[in-house]
């Protein structure tokens, strides 16, 4: 669907009914990304699944950004669809718009689930982003791929799930590359850590033992960061861990019902 909101056109999947739940993608994929988990959840939540700027379906002016746009983006969708709070769960990129989100709007957060993800990327993250921005445009789609799936999945996963790493190179294929750059430079301005502790939200967070995106010492930092939280770190699972262990759902979901 097409949400008009004050800060522009988004798009987001939505399915089901009950508890409104918002999945926040990671960087250069969609919100279709979570389809396998709206899917498995349509029957009792409110499964929303939106696009970040310029990804997906949704409108992007063209000009820079930062972390707390795509969190104001956020905010403004929720307004608009749920009109109060929901649960947020957001992964990698979306980890750290739904640490920015918590932190500008706790009165639009219920619950939240933060995987692969950081309050910040440390002290050279403006160049390190910068530098990968100039990949994402400089680097044909295709031949990006090999160095994201590496970084998303686990060799066993990739092995024994062709088809599901398929759809998630097609979804990261499909993406506008100037999009994917000005996300990079977008992830290069978060500076979250230091308002950690005003979190109010309890919150779940999950990282891969492999993930060498964003590794365990970032979860870390969030977990004992935020003052109702609590840490899972997955074995064998790389950056797309919610991807890569749909077991871990009906965790996220005991802690989603408190």
């Amino acid at each position: 669907m097409k949400v008009t909101t004050a800060r522009g056109t988004i798009e987001a999947g939505a399915v089901g009914e009950g508890r409104p739940v918002v999945l926040l993608h990671a960087l250069a994929l969609s919100g279709k990304l979570f389809d396998p988990i709206a899917a498995a959840w349509s029957g009792h939540r409110r499964v929303i699944t939106p696009d970040a700027r310029g990804h997906g379906g949704s409108d992007w002016d063209g000009r820079p950004y930062t972390g707390a746009d795509m969190a104001d983006d956020v905010a403004a969708l929720i307004e608009t669809v749920v009109g109060g709070p929901a649960d947020v769960i957001g992964m990698s990129m979306g980890g750290s718009t739904a640490v920015l989100l918590a932190q500008r709007r706790p009165d639009l957060v219920a619950r939240l689930v933060l995987a692969d993800a950081t309050a910040d990327y440390g002290p050279d993250k403006v160049a390190s982003w910068a530098e990968r921005a100039e990949k994402a445009v400089n680097v044909p789609r295709e031949k990006q791929v090999e160095f994201q799936i590496d970084r998303w999945f686990s060799p066993s996963f990739v092995d024994a799930n062709p088809d599901e790493v398929q759809r998630v190179c097609d979804i990261f294929v499909a993406t506008d590359s100037a999009a994917h750059a000005a996300a990079c430079r977008a992830l290069g301005t978060v500076s979250a850590a230091d308002g950690l502790g005003s979190i109010a939200a309890p919150t779940f967070v999950l990282v891969g033992d492999e993930d060498y995106a964003t590794p365990p010492a970032m979860a870390e930092q969030l977990a004992a960061g935020i003052p109702d939280s609590h840490l899972e770190v997955l074995t064998a699972t790389r950056h797309l861990s919610l991807i890569q262990r749909p077991d871990v759902w009906p965790s996220i979901e005991k802690h989603l019902d408190g």
